[in-house]
């Protein structure tokens, strides 16, 4: 069978409960990469075992973070380039497709949409999750922030692809399931919020015209401090999460409160300065 000409890049630390299931579904792509951050568990074992190439990244604190840097470094064997986590599993559908829109020249990226899984159980409704992680390594890289160890976060979370040309739309969705529990939710969370209020920050000083329009929605809430509670509303009523069961709930009720450590993370850096 011929493999599909696309170079898979899986960033990890630690991933050894979640990696086997995510390798294990890419058998088909031409090159597999995985970039990992010094994890003291099974991840490397697991990856090797698995077939895959092995990258260590250690972050000095500034850019690039770990997927600019692999774009910059990795011997990247194909044009196009798919970016994924380890709790991030593709679909047969998803692999069809992708490997059917690769083909076609007027495209030089895509937007990767997922199905969400919350405490165990599948999500229906509530905000859909999607980022632009399928592009051709000359036409795309990951936007640039000057930061200066603002958290731990070696890679890039929240800093969207800046892609030239047309990008498009993958309609299968990928699987986003993390096998781990609440309490690291919980705590990768903290870790976001962390860098979102330095992010904030750094916008209200540099007027980055650069933001995607959910960034500036994002942040204009913010500014007024309205986010966390319009975020909710949003989530668990206009967008049916109540129909999701306690699940539903619960997830509207963390990523509200999310947006409201921000807030407070905010606060106490201006009290600060």
């Amino acid at each position: 069978m011929n493999k599909i000409p696309i170079s898979v890049i899986v960033s990890v630390k630690n991933e050894a409960q979640n990696l086997p299931s995510c390798l294990d579904k890419l058998k088909r792509f031409s090159q597999l990469i995985v970039v990992d951050s010094g994890s003291t568990d099974d991840t490397i074992i697991i990856a090797k075992a698995m077939g895959a190439e092995v990258l260590q990244f250690q972050w000095n604190g500034k850019f690039p973070k770990k997927r600019n840097w692999a774009l910059q470094n990795a011997n990247l064997l194909n044009e196009w380039i798919l970016f994924l986590d380890a709790d991030e599993f593709v679909t047969d559908e998803f692999v069809n497709e992708i490997e059917h829109k690769i083909q076609d020249p007027t495209y030089n990226g895509f937007t990767i949409r997922f199905e969400n899984y919350f405490m165990g159980r599948k999500l229906k409704y509530g905000y859909g999750f999607q980022k632009s992680a399928l592009f051709k390594k000359s036409k795309g890289a990951y936007e640039k922030i000057e930061e200066d160890l603002w958290s731990h976060l070696d890679m890039e979370v929240h800093e969207h692809p800046i892609i030239e040309g047309k990008v498009g739309i993958i309609k299968a969705k990928v699987v986003h399931k993390d096998f781990k529990n609440l309490e690291h939710y919980i705590d990768k969370h903290n870790a976001y919020s962390s860098w979102e209020a330095q992010r904030y920050l750094q916008i209200r000083k540099s007027n980055n015209t650069l933001l995607s329009l959910n960034q500036k929605i994002k942040y204009g809430l913010l500014n007024t401090g309205l986010l966390p509670a319009v975020y909710f509303f949003g989530a668990y009523f206009l967008k049916l999460g109540f129909l999701d069961g306690k699940e539903g709930f619960y997830l509207a009720r963390f990523k509200s409160h999310y947006f409201f450590q921000i807030q407070t993370k905010i606060d106490l850096i201006k009290n600060k300065n």
